[in-house]
């Protein structure tokens, strides 16, 4: 399946499966502090069986066609630690996950599983907003002594400073769908009005000053 088809079809379950909701005319509030007519929360799809699948699948295929040379897989906690352990399954690799911070008891690790130096790994991520926590997870894994060669998530808002971020750190990211595509699919499918379209395009533009 091209990468255009696969955008759409996840962005269609996203939407379905209300891990996204759009709400132009009455806007959610951010932990930023940034108004946002989109609210999405990827893990609501790993209670859909088929849909959990599917997603497992294309996030294999995306990594073995773009980091054939991957050895690891990392998720990033939390919400990347359940889809990274399920395509690590299927590409029979071992898998670990990072932590945003050091532990406070205990042995004090921030990574968890067992990391080799040198080794190639692959950070999973649910959601890409600006790129600052999955950054954070890469600067522990390469502070470990393996490779970060790329990250590989299952949705991105394509914001320009996100690219910039992850360009910055010299880290490829590729994406299963993105805002541009759960848009199209919404109006589509009859989740919002064409006279809402504008309103989530001015959004994405300027997602600092928006509503306020």
């Amino acid at each position: 399946m091209d990468s255009t088809t696969t955008a759409h079809q996840v962005a269609s379950f996203l939407l379905e499966t209300e891990a996204v909701k759009l709400s132009p005319a009455t806007p959610f509030k951010w932990s930023s502090g940034w108004n946002s007519p989109i609210y999405c929360d990827n893990r609501v799809t790993l209670s859909f069986p088929y849909i959990r699948s599917y997603i497992k699948q294309e996030l294999a295929e995306l990594i073995k066609t773009n980091f054939p040379e991957a050895d690891a897989i990392a998720g990033v906690a939390t919400a990347g630690i359940a889809q990274g352990g399920l395509v690590a399954d299927l590409l029979e690799m071992p898998f670990l996950y990072v932590r945003p911070e050091p532990k406070k008891h205990g042995m004090g690790n921030q990574i968890e599983g067992k990391l080799l130096a040198g080794q190639k790994v692959v950070l999973v991520e649910d959601l890409i907003s600006t790129g600052g926590s999955s950054l954070k997870a890469a600067e522990a894994v390469r502070a470990a002594g393996a490779e970060v060669i790329g990250m590989a998530a299952i949705f991105t808002y394509g914001f320009i400073l996100a690219e910039e971020n992850f360009k910055k750190a010299g880290i490829p990211l590729y994406c299963l769908s993105n805002y541009n595509a759960l848009t199209e699919a919404a109006l589509q499918n009859g989740y919002i009005a064409e006279a809402e379209m504008e309103a989530l395009a001015k959004w994405r533009t300027s997602p600092e000053t928006w509503g306020v």
